[in-house]
């Protein structure tokens, strides 16, 4: 019984963590910081970066599509809310050593936002 109660406190903020972004603030956001690298939807692949479709419970590194850097591969992180915010603010200090080169995202709105437009590609 606690299990079930639990799972579904853990759904209940998953689901509020992510509906407090604005999605097409996000993808205005995504089309300017990220498209550059990053693809999104039914004909996405890894590029310059790797496709984030499904990227939430996906482990770092786990795509077939992309050549990621050691760092990432070793890094056993599992894409999540808090994880994937943590990286977008500043993804060399949370993966020393990423490929990725992007200085990270200050704004916390900004954040939210690119997080419910990823939702968006489950």
């Amino acid at each position: 019984m606690k299990t079930a109660a639990l799972l579904t406190l853990a759904l209940a903020f998953q689901t509020s963590a992510h509906a407090a972004g604005d999605v097409q603030a996000g993808k205005a956001l995504f089309a300017t910081r990220c498209a550059s690298c990053h693809s999104v939807g039914p004909s996405a692949r890894g590029a310059f970066g790797p496709q984030l479709n499904a990227i939430f419970g996906r482990t770092a590194g786990g795509t077939n599509d992309y050549a990621y850097s050691p760092a990432m591969k070793k890094s056993g992180i599992v894409w999540s809310e808090k994880t994937l915010s943590d990286f977008l603010r500043s993804p060399g200090k949370v993966v020393p050593g990423t490929k990725m080169r992007f200085w990270g995202l200050g704004n916390e709105r900004q954040i939210e936002d690119l997080l419910a437009y990823l939702h968006s590609y489950p």
